[in-house]
């Protein structure tokens, strides 16, 4: 039987898991559980990033781990850890600084936006973020990366840093590729940004139905629409884009919409009535999810974790030239 192939992505523990995380991330992480090695890890070292105080990130690493839990991916075929538990990974990423030109770094989009949304902070966190992704990929020496198309120059960085490593000292790290997610751009409530606990305009997936149901009716509709008499555009609607994703017969809401048989505010109930009813089994199971148990899953997952990444860690040092860590 050929070896799996070894997998990594991530994801920051900054709120509640949105309709944006499942359907541009989480959906095909689970699917991906049955093909490849799969390594998914809570992101709290990037988290500090945005939010310095490490106690405010405490509750939302259960809340996203129990998510992810609920939604399908199985500790029994994945392994499940936390970043901040593989502090080997802040070493690499130490490493890898030193053979990163500078204008690599400030060319990748990422800084760009983050120095956007976070004015006040523009911390030097916030320049080296695509060189800790590195190493939390090549800590475990990941060789398939699952992103979407905004991702794509991230990983390029970490494909030309592995290289200039590898040159430099010697062969250490497979280059990653990217495994392509092909999903369009989930916008959020607000029908204009993509859908970001930052931003808040988020629909939520394991959240309560009330919560759910006061997201979705807070969502712009078709901004071209001015009376429920008038023809809706279904294609520039935000509402209607969802449909596609949770209606097999999206298409007949959407001429309903052109023929103005359905108004904004309907659209909008039979939307949330259809998320709530689609993700009840992950609502229940995440009900089941203790925080003890969701513990002791992160605890295990991330003793694997550190384990390949001790290795890594041995095999870096010995590259560079620094002396093997002395057991304690």
């Amino acid at each position: 039987m050929a070896e799996r192939i070894r997998i990594l992505s991530g994801m920051r523990p900054t709120g509640r898991f949105h309709l944006g995380n499942y359907l541009g991330a989480a959906q095909n992480w689970v699917s991906l559980q049955d093909e490849y090695d799969c390594y998914y890890f809570i992101a709290d070292y990037h988290a500090l990033t945005t939010e310095p105080d490490g106690h405010t990130v405490e509750s939302k690493v259960f809340d996203l781990a129990a998510d992810l839990l609920a939604v399908g991916i199985d500790p029994k075929r994945s392994v499940l850890y936390l970043q901040s538990q593989v502090p080997e990974v802040a070493e690499l990423s130490l490493m890898l600084s030193m053979v990163t030109p500078l204008s690599w770094v400030m060319r990748t989009p990422a800084f760009k936006e983050k120095v956007k949304q976070h004015p006040d902070n523009v911390n030097l966190g916030l320049l080296s973020y695509p060189i800790l992704q590195g190493a939390d990929i090549l800590i475990v020496k990941g060789v398939g990366v699952p992103v979407g198309k905004d991702q794509l120059a991230h990983v390029e960085l970490v494909r030309e840093v592995a290289r200039r490593f590898n040159r430099t000292y010697t062969p250490v790290f497979p280059e990653p590729r990217v495994l392509l997610t092909e999903t369009p751009l989930i916008k959020g409530t607000d029908g204009k940004q993509r859908m970001s606990k930052t931003v808040g305009n988020i629909v939520g997936v394991t959240d309560d139905p009330d919560v759910i149901r006061k997201q979705v009716r807070s969502m712009v509709t078709d901004v071209k629409r001015t009376y429920m008499t008038q023809p809706g555009h279904p294609r520039s609607c935000n509402v209607c884009a969802f449909y596609k994703f949770f209606f097999d017969d999206w298409q007949h809401y959407w001429d309903l919409c052109r023929q103005a048989k359905i108004g904004c505010g309907e659209k909008k109930a039979l939307l949330a009535e259809r998320l709530i009813e689609t993700f009840r089994p992950f609502r229940e199971a995440r009900a089941e999810l203790s925080p003890e148990l969701v513990a002791n899953i992160l605890d295990e997952g991330s003793q694997t974790a550190r384990e390949v990444a001790r290795q890594t860690t041995a095999e870096v040092r010995q590259a560079v030239g620094l002396p093997a860590l002395r057991s304690r």
